[in-house]
Formats: C-alpha cells, sequence, structure tokens
C-alpha cells in the first residue's frame, strides 16, 4: 500500500456504525466509521478505543463519569474496561485505533455488531 485518500475511504463506507480497516500497523487496526443514532453499550475489556472525529459531532457516553462531547478535530480515548455508548444525532465520521484481535461490541452481541471478518472482508 503506498497511500490512501481518506476522504475515498470514507466514500465507501456505506453503513452507519459498520467499520471499515483502512490499515494495519504494529498490531493496530486504523478503522473509519460513519455514526448517526445510538449505539450499544459495550466495553473492550483488555483494549483502549481511541475516537477521531473527521466530520460532525458526537458523544460518548458514560455510566460511570461525565460524558465526552466531540466535534471536528477532536480526539478522546476511552480506556479499557470502561463501558460506553457512543451517540450521534446527525452524521459523525470517525477514525478508531484499536488492537487488531478488538471486538466492534466487546462480549456484547448486538443487532449493530460487525465480526472482525466483515471489517476487514474489502481488504481480501
Amino acid at each position: 500500500m503506498s497511500k490512501l485518500n481518506i476522504w475515498q475511504q470514507f466514500d465507501q463506507v456505506t453503513e452507519y456504525w459498520s467499520p471499515r480497516v483502512v490499515a494495519d500497523a504494529n498490531g493496530q487496526s486504523v478503522k473509519l466509521a460513519k455514526m448517526n443514532g445510538e449505539f450499544v453499550w459495550h466495553d473492550h475489556a483488555d483494549e483502549d478505543e481511541v475516537f477521531l472525529v473527521f466530520k460532525g459531532d458526537c458523544i460518548i457516553r458514560y455510566r460511570d463519569r461525565d460524558d465526552v462531547a466531540l466535534k471536528e478535530g477532536d480526539i478522546h480515548v476511552v480506556p479499557r474496561g470502561v463501558e460506553h455508548s457512543p451517540i450521534a444525532e446527525n452524521d459523525c465520521w470517525i477514525m478508531l485505533f484499536e488492537p487488531q484481535e478488538t471486538k466492534h461490541t466487546g462480549e456484547v452481541d448486538a443487532h449493530l455488531t460487525k465480526s472482525i471478518d466483515a471489517q476487514r472482508a474489502h481488504l481480501v
């Protein structure tokens, strides 16, 4: 892979809440996703999750601490093991950084859950 255009890659994301792996480095996946509405409550027991907002805004809701409002250009790390639920009232485009083995909704199996294979299917 010589280079990717991030905006062209966002054009390939056609479903909300369906991350698409665009690169891997040092055991980490770089994923793009589009959010709109509410996501499921979940955690990642062993992995931190980094959110970087490219377009729009969202809120990362927490059960045990204050919510975090993010807008374009903001970055936020959800600590491992902390239950959270992203929500976006309008379209929000994000980049995620997380270990390659990180499950989309942690151990929660919900209608929005996307397998790691599904997130990587276009790379095969």
